[in-house]
């Protein structure tokens, strides 16, 4: 490709809505074009880069055995209301009718229509296992679109899905794509985690987030240095205590704490460390009945350590909470505690609740929390002393960094990252909702067994640049790059040496497979270097009229931070063994 023959359209100035540096760069780079909330147009440049990533995940899928079709964006609302969903997801579901008023949806996601598919073509065990995909645009009618192809409304996604006979097969395949995802990034070239995830109401073990490493992620992710092990935030278990809890040394006290209503002002004004205090989240649980009314309420109390935080996907766990949640009401805990939160505690208390103790708390001794009056808080508070051993201990908290490690290995460390690919074991969920079977080897029809596994393709560049970026642009990994050489000749149109050069270089490249771009515009070096900085294409070539007749170009990395004189005979051998390295 030529750079004049190109749509090559960078910007100086990032427009003011771009929060995050993919956002800022991709557009000033010109790569995406807004065109409506979250909703962009892939530009030249931006195309190429989704579509390299589209084609190793491509390779990587097939390799593995999963074979490749569409499914429509749009979808009949019928497939949809057999598993519930059509109703149950929120208004993120684009929901459409057509000119006959018939209920369609923008799909997010395919598992009906997979399952659909399965339960017509998939007759027999004979026929598995059998894992099918596509690359396909999705749409997510987010409430707030942000950070462009970080949070888009409108994305690319590669989803695939895997049928099975049993459980044991299953796994198998899970298995099998678990491994696929990680020679797909590898490939991608970016430092990422595969870490452990929640796995709702399926439960198990078998469910996998891919994280790109970036300062700027929206998740946290939980790794032992020391180990294999890593998990997402919601799944990190933070283990019980080592040790008894120590005898009581002070009485219960009430103690004045005037305007302090947050754990850390009542240890800072007490002279106390934060992890001494305990703060108290009011839950309610409601029982509907069978019109969906609300006929009763149960408010729960749960304690937790000041200086650690709820994780609710472990809150949704516990027996009783685990069919859903609400916080409470200022009512409903005026009611239950005769206070208003901030002064909270589970001594005194007007109305029972259920009380959940974090597992820290459990083995607390004289700890400190709310007297249930206003600017008053209880001191030396300790079970079976001052309150009734508690019966539903649980692990409801966020790990923190240094925490020791659920595989005895050693301590917790804690990363930012940006979730790009998901494998998860679904179970027999959509096969038993749309009545989707096979026959068995005993001939009874049976619900197949299945797994999901998706590719976020438009968020992965998102993703790469905020791992790979500095104040001057992008810097792609060479598999992802939109180019992988730039040639820039400096004064092509006055130099005949430099234009020969030039295209004898950019000629020989391309015999060789290499995916270069010759600059052959005539902007001035300043320019010219600022748009491939900026674009982050990761080698350059530079060719002059004063080095081309010393018989020298200069090669430079978009990493580097100066040029290397390199002999013109040997830059393209140079090329290819750093490319390929």
């Amino acid at each position: 490709m030529k750079a004049s023959q190109f749509l090559i359209s960078t910007l100086k100035e990032a427009p003011a809505d771009a929060e995050v540096a993919s956002h800022r760069l991709m557009t000033r780079a010109g790569m995406i074009k807004k065109l409506g909330a979250g909703i962009y147009n892939y530009m030249p440049m931006g195309l190429r880069v989704i579509q390299k990533v589209e084609r190793i995940v491509r390779e990587e899928m097939n390799r593995a055995g999963a074979v490749e079709l569409t499914m429509p964006v749009v979808q009949p609302a019928e497939l949809w209301q057999e598993t519930g969903r059509f109703d149950k997801m929120g208004p993120e579901l684009l929901r459409i009718k057509d000119r006959h008023d018939r209920d369609f949806v923008i799909q997010p996601t395919s598992e009906e229509v997979i399952t659909d598919i399965a339960r017509q073509e998939l007759r027999s065990y004979k026929q598995l296992p059998k894992n099918l995909y596509q690359i396909q645009t999705k749409f997510r009618d987010e409430r707030r679109p942000r950070f462009g192809l970080m949070r888009g409304r409108e994305f690319i996604m590669k989803d695939a899905y895997s049928f099975d006979r049993d459980e044991a097969g299953a796994k198998a395949s899970y298995q099998v794509m678990a491994a696929a995802y990680r020679r797909i990034f590898d490939r991608f070239g970016l430092k990422y985690r595969a870490v452990a995830a929640d796995s709702g109401a399926i439960g198990g073990d078998l469910s996998e987030e891919f994280q790109v490493i970036a300062a700027t992620g929206e998740d946290a992710i939980v790794y032992c240095p020391q180990s294999d092990y890593a998990a997402n935030i919601e799944k990190a278990e933070a283990l019980p205590p080592a040790g008894p809890r120590p005898a009581p040394a002070n009485p219960l006290t009430r103690t004045p704490t005037p305007g302090k209503s947050t754990c850390a002002d009542v240890a800072e004004l007490l002279g106390v460390p934060l992890a001494t205090t305990v703060k108290s989240l009011v839950l309610a649980t409601d029982t509907l009945d069978e019109q969906g009314e609300v006929v009763s309420s149960q408010v729960w109390l749960l304690l937790l350590r000041g200086d650690h935080d709820m994780n609710e996907v472990k809150v949704g766990k516990v027996p009783g909470l685990d069919k859903g949640f609400r916080f409470a009401t200022i009512p409903e805990i005026e009611a239950h505690f005769g206070c208003r939160p901030g002064y909270l505690g589970p001594i005194g208390l007007k109305q029972p609740v259920q009380l959940v103790v974090d597992r820290e708390v459990a083995v607390l001794a004289d700890w400190i929390c709310g007297g249930n009056e206003v600017d008053v808080h209880l001191t030396g508070v300790n079970w079976g002393r001052d309150l009734p051993e508690p019966t539903r201990v649980a692990d409801i908290r966020n790990v923190v960094e240094g925490d020791p490690s659920p595989d005895g290995k050693g301590l917790l460390a804690i990363e930012r990252g940006i979730e790009v690919g998901h494998v998860f074991y679904l179970g027999t969920k959509y096969s038993r909702a749309m009545n989707a079977t096979f026959l068995g080897e005993d001939g009874k029809p049976a619900p197949f067994e299945m797994g999901c596994y998706g590719i976020g393709i438009t968020r992965l560049p998102a993703a790469a640049i905020e791992q790979n970026h500095d104040e001057r642009g992008i810097i792609w990994p060479d598999a992802i790059a939109p180019f992988t050489v730039v040639v820039c000749p400096i004064g092509m149109d006055r130099s005949p040496e430099v234009k020969a050069a030039a295209e004898s270089l950019y000629a020989e490249l391309l015999a060789a497979g290499v995916d270069v771009i010759l600059d052959d515009r005539g902007e001035r070096p300043g320019a010219m270097f600022a748009d491939w900085e900026l674009i982050g294409v990761p080698h350059r070539v530079t060719i002059g009229d004063r080095g081309i007749k010393a018989g020298q170009v200069e090669y430079q990395h978009r990493r580097d931070a100066a040029a290397t004189q390199v002999p013109v005979t040997e830059i393209a051998a140079l090329l290819r063994s750093k490319i390929s390295a």
